[in-house]
């Protein structure tokens, strides 16, 4: 197919989904965007819907399991609501008394959206959502292999929209084949791109000239201190670890242990399904992992039986595994056990105290994931404080199962989402978890006020009195 026919289909695709969002917003109310975003919603958390997309998520991607995936689509998809529900995003949102500013939201048009195959139906449904509640229309552009679910999701929902009487237009995708060539259309004529998933495409998102919010790579390192529960410790990360067998960028990647606390985190990793293997194995395990320096296919986000079976564990791990920790020591591009693993795979490091762990986190950081996020496990809250101060991270997770907190949970206080902006230590122009605000322009009618003009006297007198004039 030629360049300008890959344009073409891309344009039409565009020009419905102008059409169909400048009806959407014509004469429209906070009721209208919210019940085409409830349709939307109701079309992955129907439970019938959301097991069928589920089981067809990992059965054409070969990622993750089903039943995680179920879970994952019910609570990130409710979480999101919640948090929606008490949105304005229709119409004067805020007087400000004091500044004489009121403030109008306004949709911004149409999202092109990029979207990874981890993630087939939540990551889209979560940013359709957002658009509609927004006001906007959204077209997605789905991985090669989450293109059978992905078209399943809009099935349902345009079957949802149907109901109410929305425009199908207001959410589309691009056709199969997906092409570079359709993706980069579509990242050129949108009015906004959302991009979640491979750092090449955030990377052209930002140099599309359109206004863009990519995400950073994942590589989450945790910090289990000597005043941490362990046994919680390890429960917690051995739930997020295994959690739809660690397709999140939060899943952990690392656990750095202090010295005095670390046989007694071993046995209890152990109790929840963690086998730690000899450091001898280190070298078999990279070599199994990363053959020809590629991940291994066979290994990515598969279930722990088929994961031990590719890199032939059998004889050094019991039965009723889960994961598997490596214990190692190096950090870096020769070191492929301090990257992220997208797999059952978790690097276990030994610190002597905590100055060391936080010293070692940094250098993981470093290396990948910088602004993403690290967990701390400890009784010592002013150490969190500390990780938030001093390293190149956007989130400190307390005490919590990384891959359940830093997404948003029922318990915690962030937003709800599937994409995790890393500020400018990941290459993001965003520093929080993607929402519904990223999908709004407001517009400020701003009023005279009484003058408020200090004099220089004023700014000045402190510096003057301790620099001189």
């Amino acid at each position: 197919m030629s360049d300008q026919t890959e344009i073409a289909v891309v344009d039409e695709l565009v020009a419905r989904a102008r059409a169909a969002q400048a009806g959407y917003a014509d004469g429209a109310t906070q009721e209208r965007y919210d019940r085409a975003a409830q349709a939307a919603a109701w079309a992955i958390m129907e439970p019938a819907r959301n097991a069928e997309m589920a089981e067809l998520a990992v059965r054409t991607t070969g990622l993750g399991n089903v039943k995680d995936k179920i879970l994952k689509n019910h609570r990130k998809t409710l979480g999101l609501m919640r948090d929606l529900s008490k949105a304005k995003t229709c119409g004067v949102i805020e007087e400000e008394a004091t500044t004489g500013i009121t403030k109008i939201a306004r949709p911004i048009g149409v999202v092109g959206a990029v979207v990874p195959s981890t993630n087939p139906v939540a990551t889209p449904a979560n940013n359709i959502i957002n658009a509609l509640k927004c006001g906007n229309a959204i077209i997605l552009s789905p991985s090669p292999k989450g293109v059978e679910a992905c078209t399943r999701l809009l099935g349902y929902i345009h079957a949802e929209f149907d109901k109410m009487g929305v425009s199908r237009d207001l959410v589309q995708m691009i056709p199969p084949p997906g092409t570079k060539a359709r993706t980069q259309r579509l990242l050129e004529t949108a009015d906004l791109v959302i991009v979640t998933g491979s750092q090449d495409n955030v990377r052209r998102a930002y140099s599309s000239g359109t206004p863009a919010i990519g995400v950073g790579a994942g590589n989450a390192t945790v910090i289990v201190d000597e005043t941490a529960d362990t046994r919680d410790a390890a429960q917690k990360i051995a739930a997020s670890k295994t959690f739809d067998n660690a397709t999140s960028c939060s899943s952990e990647n690392a656990v750095i242990v202090v010295d005095s606390v670390y046989d007694e985190f071993v046995a209890a990793l152990a109790e929840f399904g963690g086998a730690t293997v000899s450091p001898a194995l280190e070298p078999q395990i990279v070599e199994r992992l990363w053959p020809g320096g590629k991940l291994n296919r066979n290994a990515l986000a598969k279930d722990a039986d088929v994961l031990i079976d590719t890199l032939q564990l059998h004889d050094h791990v019991d039965a009723g595994t889960r994961f598997i920790a490596v214990p190692t020591s190096g950090v870096g591009k020769s070191y492929p056990l301090s990257g992220e693993k997208l797999s059952l795979v978790l690097a276990l490091y030994r610190a002597s105290d905590f100055d060391s762990a936080k010293e070692l986190a940094g250098r993981l950081l470093a290396h990948q994931g910088a602004g993403h996020s690290v967990g701390l496990h400890s009784r010592d809250d002013a150490r969190a404080v500390g990780l938030g101060r001093d390293l190149p991270t956007c989130r400190v997770i307390v005490n919590q199962a990384h891959c359940f907190a830093t997404g948003g949970a029922f318990n915690n206080g962030l937003p709800f989402s599937l994409s995790m902006g890393c500020g400018s230590w990941g290459g993001n122009s965003i520093d929080e978890n993607l929402h519904w605000k990223h999908f709004l322009n407001i517009t400020k009618v701003v009023r005279e006020t009484d003058p408020d003009e200090p004099s220089v006297d004023q700014i000045f007198q402190d510096y003057w009195a301790e620099a001189g004039k």
